[in-house]
């Protein structure tokens, strides 16, 4: 289901866009606006997936809003002025529709509506940060889940890997270890160590304590940082 607004003076256009609507029940009108400075209030408080959007409205016209919105839902601009078409498509709008709008035509745009819904889905599920890393041990490879590993401790060609007292050799170096970590949730806090953020249960004026009571040294490099993760 996708959350649509309507933003159009025109109180015609906002019925001939809801008649067409009627046929796709995956599209909810969740707001109506009649000019561009309502819209901006409604954004406030609520959200859109898209929005249709006419050009010619008093005070704020569609192209000055979508210049000012930092965070633009997917939009349909639906208007009678083809000259801003390649206005609205610089500004990456999905589809840009003349009026009066067809059901066949509207149809079209809300699918690629949809396609680039379902994108922009799979490129978030791309991005989630790993909750897993493999990495070599004793010539073979093993798998851990991130949130067990407590502390990273460099070793030369090697780097031990904690998980509360327990201890594994790793075939890594720490810079290239930490380098494959996701930043939000593991942070260096001396040449020689990176601690799991989740795992710091007390921080003091140069060592920092894990959950499992290791004691950590923190580099004067990287002691700024290191503070601020509890807080």
């Amino acid at each position: 289901m996708l959350n649509a607004l309507i933003i159009d003076d025109e109180p015609l256009a906002h019925e001939v866009i809801l008649h067409h609507l009627a046929q796709h029940e995956d599209i909810k009108v969740a707001g109506r606006c009649y000019n561009a400075t309502e819209a901006l209030a409604w954004l406030a408080n609520h959200q859109a997936d898209l929005m249709f959007l006419d050009i010619n409205m008093p005070a704020l016209n569609g192209i000055e809003l979508l210049k000012v919105l930092a965070n633009r839902p997917q939009v349909l601009i639906v208007s009678a002025y083809q000259e801003y078409a390649l206005q609205g498509f610089e500004l990456d709008v999905t589809d840009y529709l003349l009026k009066p709008v067809s059901g066949e035509r509207l149809a079209m745009a809300l699918d690629k509506v949809r396609q680039r819904a379902r994108s922009m889905l799979a490129d978030s599920v791309t991005h989630e940060e790993p909750r897993c890393i493999v990495l070599k041990v004793d010539g073979g490879k093993r798998k851990w889940l991130l949130n067990d590993i407590s502390l990273l401790e460099a070793y030369g060609n090697y780097v031990k890997l904690w998980q509360g007292g327990k201890m594994t050799l790793v075939s890594s170096s720490l810079k290239q270890l930490k380098a494959s970590l996701p930043a939000a949730q593991f942070t260096q806090v001396h040449k020689s160590y990176v601690v799991n953020n989740s795992q710091v249960a007390a921080i003091n004026t140069d060592t920092l304590t894990l959950e499992d009571g290791r004691t950590v040294k923190m580099g004067k490099l990287f002691k700024h940082q290191a503070q601020q993760l509890l807080g």
